[in-house]
């Protein structure tokens, strides 16, 4: 598995209190250590061209501006500073380059991840919030567009609903936007009924999980109405929004998703045999961060993963079959 990584990420400095630093890059590479097999990149940043295809030109150079200026609390969430801007840019390069190296660029077909902060998701077309300045999934899913696919799936496993994603997207039809969340939880979006509009209605699918969810839960719901609707879109590429924060050890959500169960999350959709690129978005628990990281690597590099025991709660066994009838899966 190859990885995207450069320093530049580093630059963007949130505050010793904020959940959101570069320690988290660190602890991810000090993880990989223990693998052999792990190859860096260090693709260029996105260009304004390539980030001006999805957010708003002005809010653009607003941030850049900002940045420019020192920075500070751009929202109560939300902290930039100078380097922020570079950052942003490589990190939305990151994925780029994951999306693309997916597809089969330089490097042949291959399932690169991009370890990039800040993370994306809740960026909007022209605003930053939820720790997000570039919505890098979303840039990736558009230069893919732009260069060689036809169709997109993205899929978000980061415990919150990834809104930024979903908006910018709502209304395509060449995206398909998949998320499971804990529902309630920031930013408050993913209600099941959040299906799409226009030609784009029957492209966005969430399935908001109640807090406390357990490996059963989030692995029955992989199984029995993500992927289904996945395949059922026969996307070109497969970008996956991975964060860690649904982990029952990190301090930000109350949901119980094991490193293992990541694993089988993994494998789930190795399986699919799509072309599939991995970006980082959140997780907060150090440990459990670069744990996670590591099983996607090991599961693509061989490793056979175990399923949890335990059935899902019949509520959740329930909510799958709803979907399944909703997004007519068989």
């Amino acid at each position: 598995m190859q990885f995207g990584y450069t320093k530049q990420c580093l630059g963007h400095d949130t505050g010793q209190r904020h959940p959101e630093t570069a320690d988290r890059l660190h602890t991810i590479r000090q993880g990989l250590q223990r693998h052999h097999s792990v190859v860096y990149r260090d693709p260029e940043p996105s260009t304004l061209e390539s980030v001006g295809r999805i957010h708003d030109p002005r809010y653009v150079q607003n941030l850049k501006s900002f940045c420019e200026n020192g920075g500070g609390d751009w929202d109560a969430d939300t902290v930039a500073s100078e380097a922020t801007w570079g950052a942003a840019l490589a990190s939305s390069g990151l994925a780029e380059w994951a999306a693309l190296t997916a597809l089969g660029g330089a490097d042949g077909r291959d399932t690169p991840f991009a370890l990039g902060r800040p993370p994306g998701h809740h960026a909007v077309s022209d605003n930053a919030m939820g720790f997000c300045f570039f919505n890098n999934a979303a840039v990736a899913a558009q230069s893919a567009l732009d260069q060689a696919a036809d169709r997109v799936a993205i899929f978000d496993w980061d415990v919150h609903h990834g809104n930024g994603t979903q908006d910018l997207f709502f209304d395509r039809g060449d995206v398909f936007y998949a998320s499971i969340h804990e529902t309630g939880l920031y930013p408050g979006t993913g209600a099941r009924s959040e299906t799409g509009r226009d030609a784009g209605e029957g492209t966005t699918l969430n399935v908001p999980l109640p807090a406390g969810a357990d490996d059963p839960e989030f692995l029955h719901a992989v199984e029995t109405v993500i992927v289904p609707a996945l395949v059922q879109f026969d996307p070109d590429l497969l970008i996956v929004s991975a964060g860690f924060d649904a982990h029952r050890d990190d301090p930000i959500s109350r949901m119980r998703l094991s490193t293992e169960g990541y694993a089988v999350m993994t494998d789930q959709l190795r399986r699919l045999d799509v072309p599939t690129g991995y970006i980082l978005e959140g997780g907060y628990g150090l440990d459990t961060l670069a744990e996670g990281v590591e099983i996607v690597h090991e599961t693509f590099d061989g490793r056979d993963p175990v399923a949890p025991d335990g059935d899902p709660d019949e509520d959740i066994v329930e909510l799958s079959d709803t979907l399944r009838d909703e997004f007519d899966l068989g």
